[in-house]
């Protein structure tokens, strides 16, 4: 398959800028034939774009239109993220005033610079391998944990935070997204695992003791106080009243007990979706032949990366108010043990995903007939 069609979706992501700026300078006149001929130019650009990339030959992956479209939406959302942050001025200056009030909360001004960045290369190199007829399966599982706990964290903090009361047509239309997102899902989830490994290895990987194991030795360690830093921190968030529980809270991450309840949200969805992993793996790295601990570590690592982005990109962020944020001695307290909770996962992903000789099942010889 020609490369024309990837380098036309990268084409196209980049035609949001242009478009943004058109529609937002166009919104300002007030005027309905602005608009219309804004919206005209839009789809004509779209056309060319489309055009360009089915140059030679479409491809028949469904999925590649998905994230030609996400990757165009993952850069409108990175010029939400730079304009809320006064970076940059004029290119969507209308949509925030008229969107939902979660884009200009500190956790959306997070999820906007997460889309933009990690999404968006995520989308690009997704679309590149169905060009070239590669396998995309890991990068798609990774983006379907990262992709689900966003969603998770959104429709649940709006139902229940301050801002439930002002939801609009823009949250149903974010709705239509989460379907067409889920559909994704398992379209990944369906293809087949591309992992070959020889006999010999995966007897020798599965009779090595764990002692003789030291990085897996590690983990199992790491494992265990993770599992019970996620569940102490679900349990802050749903107000415990121990003592350590408040001194935590006021000393390290007040931002747990802010009014949108998107942090709160965020910890009770990490307990109920972290927790049970941390168990789950600690079994696989125990026990030979667990076949799906290479699609859960992809999995997890992506959803609690994006989880741990937000979170901690919110705490510090100047959006979120002073009372709320990170007291600036706990910070590197904060920081140490944040980001190495967020680090050793994809750490164990990556072992997971590159010698996966312990996790398989060897395949019994055919006999020749």
């Amino acid at each position: 398959m020609s490369a024309s069609a990837g380098t036309g979706v990268f084409v196209l992501s980049l035609m949001s800028i242009p478009i943004c700026c058109l529609f937002n300078s166009l919104v300002y006149k007030n005027s309905t034939e602005a608009v219309l001929s804004a919206g005209c130019t839009t789809v004509l650009i779209l056309a060319i774009s489309v055009r360009f990339m089915l140059k030679k030959k479409a491809p028949t992956d469904p999925l590649f239109y998905v994230y030609a479209l996400y990757a165009f939406l993952s850069v409108v959302n990175l010029i939400i993220g730079l304009e809320q942050d006064n970076i940059i001025d004029g290119f969507v200056t209308f949509y925030l005033k008229e969107a939902n009030q979660h884009i200009n909360t500190a956790h959306g001004h997070m999820v906007s610079y997460w889309d933009g960045c990690v999404h968006y290369l995520m989308y690009l190199l997704m679309i590149a391998a169905i060009t070239w007829g590669d396998s995309y399966r890991a990068i798609g599982l990774y983006w379907v944990g990262s992709f689900l706990m966003s969603a998770m964290v959104y429709i649940l903090g709006n139902a229940v935070g301050k801002y439930g009361t002002h939801v609009g047509p823009l949250f149903l239309l974010h709705m239509m997204y989460v379907a067409v997102s889920v559909w994704a899902c398992f379209r990944i989830f369906s293809q087949l695992s591309t992992q070959d490994t020889l006999l010999p290895n995966i007897r020798e990987a599965q009779e090595t003791k764990l002692l003789n194991r030291p990085g897996d030795l590690l983990f199992v360690i790491y494992l265990i106080p993770a599992f019970s830093f996620c569940v102490f921190r679900g349990l802050v968030s749903l107000d415990c009243s121990g003592k350590w529980c408040q001194e935590y809270t006021q000393q390290f991450e007040p931002y747990l007990k802010d009014p949108s309840a998107y942090p709160k949200v965020q910890m009770t969805v990490s307990m109920l979706y972290s927790g049970p992993y941390y168990v789950i793996a600690l079994y696989g790295l125990l026990v030979p032949g667990c076949e799906w601990m290479p699609d859960l570590t992809l999995v997890h690592s992506g959803a609690l990366a994006q989880a741990q982005f937000s979170h901690i990109g919110a705490s510090l962020h100047t959006r979120t108010p002073f009372s709320y944020r990170v007291p600036a001695d706990s910070q590197p307290v904060f920081l140490l043990v944040n980001v190495l909770y967020t680090l050793v996962p994809q750490v164990l992903c990556y072992r997971c995903c590159t010698r996966p000789a312990f996790f398989l099942r060897p395949q019994p010889k055919k006999k020749n007939e």
